[in-house]
Formats: structure tokens, sequence, C-alpha cells
């Protein structure tokens, strides 16, 4: 069974939103993502400064069997990204939730939380 996080909102497309301070959430892809996907070996973040709507590709992870949009969960200006995955892609094998988060956002509405799913909502979501 796949780890899911409480404190994290989720997409249905397999993006979690974990809001850390002043309106950023931290984006990412679920532990249920990186285990379907195998073993990452690319990826593409959005650039800083970028704006990004939610539930648009904006970015791609390349595992050995597939390439993979990401969506954002929610909308706004991409602050940051970790750069740390340009060298290590593996970190979002191996550490999903932490290390290996992929963006932040500076979130226009945080209203668009409430889009996403809750963790027992993902859970049911990913057992369908």
């Amino acid at each position: 069974m796949s780890e899911i996080l409480s404190d994290r909102r989720y997409s249905e497309s397999h993006e979690w939103a974990s809001e850390e301070d002043q309106g950023v959430v931290k984006v990412g892809i679920t532990d249920h993502a990186q285990a379907q996907l195998g073993d990452l070996v690319f990826v593409e973040l959005p650039e800083e400064g970028a704006h990004v709507a939610q539930g648009d590709a904006c970015a791609v992870v390349e595992s050995v069997k597939a390439a993979s949009d990401i969506y954002s969960p929610v909308s706004g200006e991409v602050v940051s990204i970790n750069d740390q995955l340009a060298d290590a892609p593996e970190m979002v094998n191996s550490d999903p939730y932490n290390d290996g988060w992929l963006f932040s956002v500076r979130i226009e509405d945080a209203e668009e939380l409430n889009n996403l799913m809750t963790a027992e909502g993902y859970a049911a979501h990913t057992e369908e």
C-alpha cells in the first residue's frame, strides 16, 4: 500500500500540495504515482517566475517505462524548483513527499486547495 500523508491535499492526477507558509504551496507527486512510474531518470520542471494554472501540465517526469506530464494542483507563480532533481531524479522515488518535491507555487487563490482531495479521499481514489 502506498504512503499517503494526512497533512497534504491531492489531485486526481496524483500530485500532492502542501501549504508551506505565506501562501506558498510545495508540489510533488505521490508515492502511488512514483511506484506506478518506476525508476525516474529525468525530471523537467517549470521555470521560476512562470505562471501555472490549476490542472495545467507544467512539468514532466521520465522513467524507464514512460514520460508523464505533471499537472499543477494550484494556480500561481512558480517561486522555487527543486534543483537537486536535475542530477538526482531518483530522489522522487526514494522520498516523494520530502526531498523529492518538484516545485513551489505562490498560490493565487487559497480556495483552490479545497478543490483537491484529502488523504482519505485520495486513498479511496487510488483503490478504484
